[in-house]
């Protein structure tokens, strides 16, 4: 076969540093397309963006030679760069050092797409943390609880 063909779908999770809630609306509403921007220059493909004032949920389709470690790198650096630029109260904001990632079969897009779009309604009765421990344990990642926020 002379070609790749691939659909390496991801599911990406991550916060801002000490969980802090500075992804205001307002913020949000700049920050998000800014984003899918980023993601478009490293030649992948955001499906869908979303959180809440702490984190954010992104759900795209990446490409087989590139690696997800240095995607977020850049989508980490070149936003929270950006953000202060443009945001001059937020020159204290930063991302977690880390983050999550899920593979996601297509099969499932409306479910993940429905759960990134509930977001704001969802936080009203789980908090970050516990979102992010469920979600772990369900896809069963292995994980040190004192390891997985700063």
């Amino acid at each position: 076969m002379p070609g790749t063909y691939s659909q390496l779908l991801l599911h990406v999770v991550y916060s801002t540093k000490g969980r802090t809630p500075w992804i205001t609306h307002e913020v949000a509403e700049r920050l998000y397309p800014y984003i899918g921007g980023i993601v478009r220059a490293e030649k992948g493909v955001l499906f869908d963006i979303g959180g809440v004032e702490d984190h954010v949920h992104m759900y795209l389709r990446w490409r087989p030679d590139g690696s997800i470690s240095d995607l977020m790198r850049t989508v980490k650096a070149r936003s929270s760069g950006w953000l202060h630029d443009e945001f001059p109260f937020l020159r204290g904001f930063a991302w977690q050092e880390g983050y999550s990632v899920f593979s996601v079969s297509k099969s499932q897009e409306g479910a993940v797409k429905a759960y990134i779009a509930g977001q704001a309604e969802h936080h009203k009765k789980e908090d970050f943390k516990c979102e992010l421990l469920r979600v772990l344990r369900a896809h069963g990642i292995e994980f040190d609880e004192k390891y997985v926020f700063d």
